[in-house]
């Protein structure tokens, strides 16, 4: 649509156009061509490391028991197994549980927070 009132968005378009190099001859590229730089893997692999340990810190302690310490934890209950008068200790889902109630994260689950241990942050 063409605007009647002045020729303002004209000038300013022709503006532009001239600003931006619309018609103008454009320099030969070098002899030789473009290359690019050689890639240091080691500080590559640095920086990654270091920016992967601050995105994976806080997954590590992440609350997973959004009602822990609270009356509707659901965790804070246990189940106890007591073997037979066989001299087995008893099992406990505690072990488990425990440190999820008390308000912990995946680091401080037995098994896994040792694997979280491997990764950087």
């Amino acid at each position: 649509m063409v605007s009647k009132k002045s020729g303002a968005g004209l000038a300013a378009a022709l503006g532009a156009a001239m600003l931006l190099g619309a018609g103008t001859a454009h320099a030969a590229p070098a002899e030789g061509g473009a290359s690019l730089a050689k890639t240091d893997v080691a500080k590559a692999l640095g920086g990654t490391t270091a920016g992967l340990g601050y995105g994976i810190a806080p997954v590590k302690d992440l609350r997973l028991d959004p009602w822990a310490n609270s009356s509707a934890d659901v965790l804070n209950n246990g189940a106890t197994v007591q073997p037979d008068d066989s001299g087995l200790a008893p099992v406990s889902t505690g072990t488990l549980t425990g440190p999820l109630s008390a308000g912990g994260g995946a680091r401080d689950l037995p098994v896994v927070g040792q694997l979280l241990g491997a990764l950087p942050g």
